[in-house]
């Protein structure tokens, strides 16, 4: 059964570590993150960016082939599904689909209207046993269509969103979505810290997961961060191994073009990157 991500995300900032959110976009990416997770008895959070959940034809199917998978799997682990940078309207579809958490992206709007619909949103999610995550200070890169700079969130614009009664929030803090470029400056720990002052017990979120070095993460999670999203990083390895598979000529062999066989390499591969991604953020044996 989906819970709402605030009691894993509570213990793991208590606990000094981070619970993975890994995006889906499809059965093989679910199936291969919930055996995962399970396997390293760790919490884990599958997230659905607007593009992805539209890809996979609607939330609803989403939500139904989650909720199969928990039972036919038998996954005991906590899970939660979230609508990652999703739009004042997706949340509501998702809401009603039956995701367990959303995160409202405002952070394009004015900072008192982000105040307005963060507000509406929280009584909502609070009625229903959702967990809401929010946006302050954009962050870069490219994500679905939107390119953003990277920039650094204002401590107290977070603690406003903070005090509406959010789960958790993500504050950019110069991490940028995709791949790294060669000149970036790294994260700011100054402007984490400060955030972290302001915002007590909440549960923190590093969008942008793909890239960061370990040290890094490392140190993001001693300063707050709980929630730890990875995406670009799936992907490039699921494309990876699917290649060498085609380049080796294994789907001319036998019954290799078979899409089971196929994909097999590339649903290995995002299983070995969420394991070692779990490592790091110190969630294995947490649930």
């Amino acid at each position: 059964m989906l819970v709402s991500a605030k009691e894993m995300l509570e213990k793991a900032k208590a606990g000094h570590y981070a619970v993975g959110q890994f995006n889906i976009n499809n059965l093989e990416w679910t199936k291969a993150i919930l055996l995962t997770a399970q396997e390293n008895n760790s919490p884990v959070i599958l997230g659905v960016s607007e593009g992805a959940g539209k890809y996979m034809t609607g939330y609803k199917t989403v939500v139904g082939m989650v909720n199969g998978m928990l039972e036919e799997l038998n996954i005991t682990v906590p899970v939660a599904l979230h609508l990652d940078h999703g739009s004042y309207d997706a949340c509501y579809k998702c809401i009603e689909a039956g995701f367990s958490s959303v995160m409202f992206d405002g952070s394009h709007y004015p900072i008192e209207e982000n105040v307005a619909k963060t507000k509406e949103l929280v009584a909502v999610c609070k009625e229903k046993g959702l967990s809401l995550e929010a946006e302050v200070g954009s962050i870069g890169g490219e994500e679905d269509g939107v390119i953003g700079m990277g920039e650094c969130a204002d401590p107290d614009e977070c603690k406003s969103i903070a005090d509406l009664g959010v789960t958790m929030l993500a504050a950019g803090i110069g991490n940028i979505h995709g791949k790294y470029p060669e000149n970036w400056a790294g994260l700011s720990f100054e402007t984490l810290d400060a955030i972290q002052q302001k915002t007590g017990d909440m549960p923190l979120v590093l969008h942008g997961g793909t890239g960061i070095p370990d040290d890094m993460i490392k140190k993001a999670i001693s300063l707050g961060v709980a929630k730890i999203n990875v995406n670009t990083e799936c992907q490039l390895v699921f494309a990876e191994a699917t290649r060498k598979y085609i380049e080796e000529g294994k789907d001319l062999a036998g019954k290799g073009f078979d899409p089971r066989k196929l994909l097999a390499p590339g649903f290995e591969a995002i299983k070995a990157k969420v394991k070692e991604k779990m490592e790091i953020f110190g969630s294995i044996d947490k649930a």
